[in-house]
């Protein structure tokens, strides 16, 4: 199994931060002015040809979730409850410690005169005591250690050739927001376009990007799975972004995205194959087509409009952001002579947040999160599915949804190896879901201590066989204290109270929705972790 997160977390603890380590008599731009260069905040004046930065976590977890089949001990990615036998206990407790080290090289050398950058990260990380002197990611730190266990992120060389306008070639970040991952604080890219609900990994291809001062392109191609070079049969992915700011304050935009499938499952996260019939959709709680054969031919699209309001809090303290993104498509299946058509797909989800600081730092703040997503009761056995389709089909993860404030119920990005939230894709499984989160955010020291306090709820779209569409409802908390610049210690801890939902014996979108235990209702799950993270540089 791949690596869980990819970069997200690296990011984080930008958007986490804030600028807590700024005297508040600066103005945003000149905070801005002086953490950034090229991509990731350095020292100001820093003018050297190569540079180094890291982000390291470690986090200290318990909980009442486990996984019941020993293959997934060491990690856990994918829907609670799903196939990956992801459960909850009431006698059982879980208890183990994490540890992540992110390390960025960035060279620009003086010769091209900062019209060329090369940029590498990679991933190292571990459950301490977990194996020694062995071959894997995400394992090296039992007893002797000496383990082969580096993963790559990015490798990839930006091009300036004019002013505002940035070539990307080689295995880059996919993000699903009109803002450059590289120059971009991480929180700006979970409030603004699709907020990484579609598309939120690491994807290898060429993009091009113009950041105007007023107008933003992006146009992208990449190739998601090659399989054989000598046939078509290529998961391709294309992508078109604008956006436009029409004041100091409202930017909106429009996207279309369109993929090519003709992979027939072959690839994907190590085993696990990929597609609309693979077993990485059923473990990432994407919708499982039932089709005759894996030998199908797909085309998807995705037309979506996005617009955001005061996205930094720099104007006043009103915050807005919201989408609506439309999926459509077919699917043809072989019928041994040739492709018929067997599904159509038409499905869309909108989202809506909004928040508004109250206080003197941008710490200090309320919001309420929402979402929508179509659901489709009988999935695709009536030749057309109405739910929504995500980068989670394809990725193991490959869209996140870590913004809205949920812990449990929705995923967050403070992970490492384990990743299992109730909704870990926005279809949720096909039945669509109806859901939102409010959270308030309180620095009792400016930039020091902060109190997060959150709850969230959610239906299904659709009611599964036997159950009821209501799904749960969450209460969380979070106290962090801030060492210093970009150091913190957070305490974290969550409870999700289940609903009806879960007491179905529904397998009809071809998974049970309470995977092996699927004659009983769950036992509610719980988690507290404490996390200690620094970005150095």
């Amino acid at each position: 199994m791949k690596k869980i997160f990819l970069t997200l977390t690296s990011f984080l603890i930008l958007g986490s931060l804030g600028f807590a380590q700024f005297d508040n008599a600066a103005g945003p731009k000149e905070v801005e002015k002086s953490i950034f260069k090229n991509d990731l905040p350095i020292s100001a004046g820093t003018n050297t040809e190569f540079q180094f930065l890291a982000f390291f976590i470690n986090q200290a977890v318990t909980s009442n979730i486990y996984p019941q089949a020993s293959l997934f001990n060491g990690q856990l990615v994918g829907r609670l409850f799903g196939s990956n036998s992801s459960t909850t206990s009431d006698s059982l407790t879980s208890f183990y410690v994490e540890q992540r080290i992110l390390p960025f090289f960035i060279y620009q050398p003086k010769l091209f005169n900062g019209k060329a950058i090369l940029r590498a990260s990679f991933e190292i990380d571990w459950t301490w005591g977990d194996q020694s002197y062995g071959l894997s990611g995400n394992k090296g730190s039992a007893f002797n250690a000496d383990n082969v266990n580096i993963q790559t992120q990015n490798i990839e060389l930006e091009l300036i050739p004019v002013k505002s306008w940035y070539v990307n070639i080689g295995l880059q970040r996919l993000f699903d927001t009109p803002y450059n991952p590289y120059r971009t604080f991480f929180d700006k890219m979970t409030t603004t376009g699709y907020r990484l609900a579609y598309w939120g990994s690491d994807g290898v291809g060429i993009s091009v990007r113009h950041d105007g001062d007023y107008n933003k392109l992006k146009a992208g191609v990449y190739t998601l799975y090659e399989n054989n070079v000598e046939d078509k049969d290529d998961v391709t992915l294309y992508e078109l972004f604008g956006e436009h700011k029409f004041s100091m304050n409202w930017n909106m935009g429009a996207s279309v995205h369109y993929l090519s499938d003709r992979g027939k499952g072959r690839g994907g996260p190590s085993v696990f194959s990929q597609g609309l019939m693979s077993t990485n959709a059923a473990y990432n709680g994407a919708y499982l087509f039932e089709l005759p054969t894996n030998d199908y031919k797909a085309d998807i699209a995705w037309l979506g409009t996005f617009f955001s309001r005061n996205t930094d809090f720099w104007n006043d303290p009103y915050q807005l952001s919201g989408f609506f993104n439309f999926n459509l498509g077919s699917v043809k299946t072989y019928d041994g002579t040739d492709y018929v058509k067997d599904t159509d797909i038409a499905g869309f989800a909108l989202n809506l947040r909004g928040a508004y600081r109250f206080g003197q730092t941008v710490n200090d703040f309320v919001s309420a999160d929402f979402l929508y997503t179509t659901g489709d009761g009988d999935g695709n056995a009536n030749g057309t599915y109405s739910g929504v389709i995500t980068g989670n089909t394809w990725g193991m993860p490959g869209a996140i949804f870590v913004s809205s404030g949920s812990y449990l119920l929705f995923p967050h990005a403070s992970v490492i190896n384990r990743f299992t939230p109730v909704v870990s894709d926005i279809s949720n499984m096909g039945y669509g879901v109806t859901g939102g989160t409010l959270t308030a955010n309180y620095d009792f020291i400016p930039n020091r201590i902060n109190l997060k306090l959150g709850t969230a709820a959610a239906l299904s779209t659709v009611s599964p066989q036997n159950a009821d569409k209501y799904m749960g409802a969450e209460i969380n908390g979070s106290l962090r204290y801030t060492f210093g610049p970009f150091m913190t210690l957070e305490l974290n801890a969550a409870y999700l109270k289940l609903g009806e939902f879960f007491d179905s014996n529904d397998s009809s979108h071809g998974t049970d929705i309470n995977g092996p235990n699927y004659k009983t209702r769950p036992t509610d799950p719980w988690t507290v972790f404490l996390a200690y993270k620094w970005l150095m540089f």
